[in-house]
């Protein structure tokens, strides 16, 4: 026990119902945050034992083995073999699937080696008896030397055991096994006993360990140095020894199930698993049946995520003008209603599209559908450096990218995580609807082909496939620059088909809208800022003598105020800092057949790319709910020499810059935060705007 309360790790093999018994464990008494220096959640809660005996509860991510490969076993690792000094545990509950017995006690034999104390939960006995599985409990809790618990967190079941087994090994009223689960001294004996000197209090299987991954650990320099004279002087042989350790645990887990488990014959009848997926996992019908179910998930975000974000939008816009009513006209008014208020509303009104997406991943993950889309993308995305796992991220990004970025957590390899989150803005996101539905109603007639298929309808969906098609072609070609040295082994475990549990989807929904709204929200807000900033100073007194002209005028009698005060907007943000810049930028990007009106869009747009509209429309003097008007201006513009701005080759142009382009905030905040570094999120905004660049220009000479 440390500081009066026991602490508790859950620990097991993914999709062994280990979330499921935290939160039947904590109930409401949780919360999230991320492991020291990594961005790896962190759940904990508290759990009342016995009377008024209490304990905190880790639920550390899943991992099959104590060898870790991806980022969140390192993180259950280091905790395990008491590197992690803010992660204490006095007791550790190895929750294992029961149907699966023998995949999961490898994981449960090697913390038994640590000699720490250990539970061992048997989780999804229900199915385990469907499959024709019989477990002796007494039997396999002699064999293996621990506790063990069968567990129905769904139904409650077995919770009350598990809690008293908790509190009699915290009490060490269970003890460790005096012999080791295999003979861990055989492959390296001296090497060992070197190592035991300088950590005495280190089990023969930790000390292996200490020599396969000191590297990892929090050990001085000279510590470190010790440890490797021992590996050479004895000529360890980690990869030796982990082959012959798993080998000979495997064998012995055998015999152990040959007295404790017993099955039925070949000829059981399949499972409803089984049945499924030979029609989901079809050559054929399976890629049909995940397009379409990819399609509705990408679909439903736009319909579920509407509404809540219109009435966030409407809720925003009440405020701002209840405020402009009751608060004078001033700078810090100006700052509340157009800076703060802005940027906040440009956080919120994410949120609901982060809380579906999520709420909808974890229904297709609950069900086991999520990792029969891996294994069936797997091969198209391994062509250009990426993975299976990497298309949920890359669908997701139809939506908004930030969620698709902070989802790309459960890829293992570094590198074919990087490639996902450098290409995942380049699936169009909703926040381009806006720009592509004006953009189009200006340049593309409404004709249609066949008598059915809308021209307009056609180049929409061909921005959308022309994200992809190029977000495949720069994963090919980065993968080749990104020099992280890690093998990939695609290794997916296919879950059986379970029913969703409901109030997980609603936790992680909670939970995923925290993240984005206080980590990545603080950089929106203070870019927001910026951008405020920027928008409403100009050099000297330019706005000062602006302000006096605009006041002249409105004092005539025959002033339109209404008129006056379109034009005052305009004129200010025209010598605005943004405005002045637009006119700086229009040399570098007439060529691709904008003007410094476009310009300014450009800008303001890097908060979001929908505040290009609102900005097209305050340059245009025009109500922004007033979206026909917009487009009658619009196309009324005029280059000093007559020809109109928006012609055919410079709508195009536009699309494709706003297809390829970085103008996301939002989506460079989260970058930073997922990757830990400033280098990545520079890198993408500068490939992407130059790629945005060079298209954008290539379209506009073609077409002009």
């Amino acid at each position: 026990m440390k500081d009066n309360v026991y602490h508790i790790a859950l620990v097991g093999n993914p999709n062994s119902g280990k979330s499921s018994l935290f939160n039947c464990l904590t109930g409401l008494n949780q919360k999230v945050g991320n492991f020291p220096g990594v961005t790896v959640d962190k759940k904990t809660g508290t759990v009342l034992l016995a009377g008024n005996i209490s304990a905190n509860v880790i639920d550390l991510p899943g991992s099959y083995s104590l060898y870790p490969r991806r980022e969140d076993e390192w993180v259950s690792y280091r905790v395990i073999m008491e590197q992690d000094t803010s992660n204490k545990t006095d007791v550790v509950v190895v929750v294992a699937d029961a149907s699966n017995l023998k995949r999961n006690l490898l994981y449960c034999s090697q913390l038994i080696d640590l000699k720490v104390p250990v539970v061992l939960a048997l989780s999804m006995m229900d199915l385990a008896r469907q499959k024709g599985i019989k477990i002796d409990l007494p039997a396999l809790e002699r064999e293996m030397g621990v506790p063990v618990v069968s567990v129905n967190p769904r139904k409650n079941k077995g919770i009350v055991e598990l809690k008293k087994a908790i509190l009699l090994t915290a009490q060490q009223q269970y003890k460790a096994p005096l012999n080791d689960f295999i003979d861990n001294k055989a492959a390296a004996s001296e090497a060992i006993q070197a190592i035991q000197k300088k950590f005495p209090k280190l089990s023969d299987y930790a000390a292996i360990h200490y020599l396969i991954n000191h590297k990892n650990f929090a050990l001085d320099a000279a510590t470190q140095e010790k440890i490797e004279a021992i590996e050479k002087q004895y000529a360890f042989n980690p990869t030796k020894s982990q082959a012959e350790e798993i080998l000979n645990r495997f064998n012995r887990i055998k015999q152990i199930m040959q007295t404790t488990v017993s099955e039925s014959g070949p000829l059981q009848k399949k499972l409803f698993t089984e049945k499924l997926d030979n029609i989901l996992l079809h050559r054929t019908w399976g890629y049909v049946i995940m397009v379409a179910v990819l399609f509705l998930l990408f679909q439903s975000i736009f319909w579920l995520a509407q509404y809540p974000m219109d009435w966030t939008d409407l809720g925003f816009l009440k405020i701002n003008q209840f405020l402009s009513s009751v608060l004078p006209e001033s700078r810090w008014t100006d700052l509340l209603l157009n800076g703060l208020l802005a940027g906040l509303n440009g956080i919120l009104v994410f949120v609901p599209q982060i809380m579906i997406l999520f709420g909808l991943i974890t229904l297709l993950e609950d069900s086991g559908y999520m990792a029969r889309i891996s294994f069936l993308s797997d091969r198209l995305m391994r062509s250009v450096g990426l993975n299976g796992k990497s298309v949920m991220p890359m669908i997701s990004g139809f939506a908004c990218a930030v969620p698709a970025i902070m989802s790309t957590r459960n890829i293992e390899n570094k590198k074919e995580r990087l490639l996902t989150i450098l290409i995942t803005p380049l699936m169009s996101c909703s926040a381009r609807l806006p720009v592509y539905t004006i953009l189009i109603g200006l340049v593309i007639p409404k004709t249609y082909l066949l008598g059915f298929l809308s021209l307009q309808g056609l180049v929409m969906m061909g921005l959308y496939l022309l994200g992809l098609v190029m977000a495949l072609i720069v994963s090919y070609v980065a993968k080749w620059f990104i020099k992280i040295k890690e093998k990939s082994f695609f290794i997916l475990e296919l879950p059986t088909y379970r029913a969703p549990r409901w109030k997980n989807m609603i936790t992680t929904m909670i939970h995923k809208a925290k993240i984005f709204v206080f980590d990545a929200g603080k950089i929106i807000m203070i870019i927001s800022l910026i951008l405020w900033f920027a928008c409403s100073f100009g050099p000297g007194n330019t706005m000062k003598k602006i302000t006096t002209n605009y006041e002249t005028q409105l004092a005539l009698p025959e002033a339109d105020s209404t008129a006056l005060a379109k034009s005052y907007k305009t004129e200010k943000l025209e010598s605005s800092y943004a405005g002045i810049l637009g006119r700086a930028i229009e040399p570098a990007i007439a060529p691709l057949g904008y003007d410094w009106k476009i310009g300014i869009a450009l800008i303001t747009s890097f908060a979001a790319r929908e505040v290009f509209v609102g900005t097209m429309a305050t340059i245009y003097s025009v109500d922004e709910d007033n979206s026909s008007l917009l487009s009658q201006k619009m196309k009324a513009a005029k280059w000093p020499n007559g020809t109109s701005v928006f012609t055919l080759a410079a709508g195009m142009s536009l699309m494709l810059f706003y297809v390829f382009a970085m103008q996301c905030m939002s989506t460079l905040a989260i970058v930073r935060r997922e990757t830990k570094s400033w280098k990545w999120p520079i890198i993408m905004f500068l490939y992407m705007t130059g790629l945005a660049y060079i298209m954008s220009f290539i379209t506009y000479q073609l077409l002009k």
